[in-house]
């Protein structure tokens, strides 16, 4: 099988896994009575992510090849997810928080770091092959998308939104992936035997890039962008179904099937994929990532001033458009630039330290204060069998893009690094 097409089923599996939960869980959690604590289950992604990419990247460069690193953290992410859904469906609206949070956590602890394993098998794969990854890559990582968008549709079209079916959708994919991983090519460890230094013997040698003056100021930028990068993820779902409180909203699409109007935004992100090489070769990392910022504000602003009815709806459109250039603008080429600009020694280290800095540290601080602020401005209501979050959303949304804002106006003025 050409070697593309072996890469791009990898990418498809990789992020259909987190498509399957990633933005309808919310809806999942309000319904067992723990809205309060939406945040608590996304900020894990990003706790996880502080420790464990780093840590498995540093495996993945000295001992165990990446693509078998790679199988072996899904096999135990899957499992734990099948946990999950097993006790939630036991449990039902009696589940306590402990205990399907910390399934839940054991799962996401094994599954984060596989997004930086499968850059690091990508990389290394096409690299071997002589072909070039600014060129190459993103048409790969489109068919991740595909699959992202392919389980949310799933999900949303079965009914397992409100439901644990979606954590058994995730299982599910995992553990293919896991018995594909066996197909994929060799992924070569450091066989370097000279004496090392204490940094060196641990694989630490990724955090000496801080250094750098360049390089440290794109990590500390990394970890502020990724504030943003979970919050409509973890928000978008219940916000949309809160309007069923509102008769004029309550059959809408927007409301019915939040997830296939949210998949939209993916659907935008495989499109901007595309365009990355040509971004980046043109206006460099900088103008690129500046660019992600200001859609930041634009996709949270746009939520804040539509609803699911007409013409409200479009801005909803809008947003999610705005989303493809938000997210793939900084993750896609902030990995590119992290390959290009590190040593193949420590390079999936570096990986592993970007994940840290967005999906960790970032993503971590941004669903708890999100979190806060939601629960300060709005309140569960019972509906039927169901339980919405309402109140005013629309300050919340305004907070986020306000803060997107600043932290844009801010690297316009203070990273400089060189164009190539």
């Amino acid at each position: 099988m050409n070697l593309k097409v072996r890469l791009a089923l990898m990418n498809f599996l990789e992020f259909a896994v987190w498509g399957a939960y990633l933005t309808s869980m919310g809806r999942y959690l309000g319904n067992l009575g723990i809205g309060e604590n939406i945040g608590l289950f996304y900020s894990m992604q990003g706790i996880v992510s502080i420790f464990m990419p780093a840590l498995m990247g540093i495996v993945a460069d000295r001992w165990i090849p990446a693509q078998r690193l790679l199988g072996l953290c899904h096999l135990l992410a899957g499992l734990f997810m099948f946990g999950t859904a097993a006790y939630g469906l036991g449990a039902g609206s009696a589940a306590e928080f402990h205990i399907i949070f910390g399934l839940y956590s054991l799962s996401v602890a094994f599954y984060m770091p596989t997004l930086a394993l499968t850059n690091s098998v990508a990389y290394s794969a096409l690299t071997q092959a002589g072909m070039d990854t600014v060129k190459d890559f993103p048409p790969i990582r489109v068919f991740g998308t595909i699959g992202f968008i392919l389980t949310m549709w799933l999900v949303d079209i079965m009914g397992f939104q409100s439901n644990q079916n979606q954590f058994v959708t995730s299982g599910v994919v995992s553990i293919i992936l896991f018995f594909y991983t066996f197909t994929l090519p060799n992924c070569q460890v450091s066989r370097d035997v000279e004496k090392k230094s204490l940094v060196d013997a641990f694989g630490l040698r990724a955090f000496t890039l801080f250094r750098q003056k360049k390089m440290a100021i794109f990590f500390i930028f990394s970890m502020l962008l990724g504030v943003s990068l979970q919050i409509t993820n973890s928000f978008a779902n219940p916000f949309l179904f809160s309007f069923g409180a509102q008769p004029e909203f309550a059959d809408s699409f927007g409301v019915q099937h939040a997830n296939i109007l949210i998949s939209l935004s993916q659907v935008s992100e495989t499109c901007c994929i595309l365009l990355i090489p040509f971004f980046m070769k043109r206006y460099g990392i900088k103008n690129v990532m500046l660019i992600a910022m200001l859609a930041w504000v634009l996709r949270f602003g746009l939520f804040g001033l539509g609803n699911p009815g007409t013409p409200g709806v479009w801005l909803f459109v809008l947003s999610m458009v705005v989303y493809g250039v938000a997210f793939d603008f900084f993750n896609i080429s902030g990995s590119l630039f992290v390959d290009r600009s590190t040593d193949e020694k420590i390079r999936s280290s570096a990986q592993g330290l970007f994940m840290l800095m967005t999906n960790g540290i970032g993503a971590t601080i941004g669903t708890l204060a999100a979190q806060a602020i939601i629960n300060r401005f709005t309140h569960p209501l019972p509906i039927g069998g169901d339980v919405l979050t309402v109140g005013d959303w629309q300050t919340c949304w305004f907070i986020f893009a306000g803060y997107a804002l600043v932290v844009a106006i801010s690297f316009a003025l203070i990273f400089r690094p060189k164009h190539s």
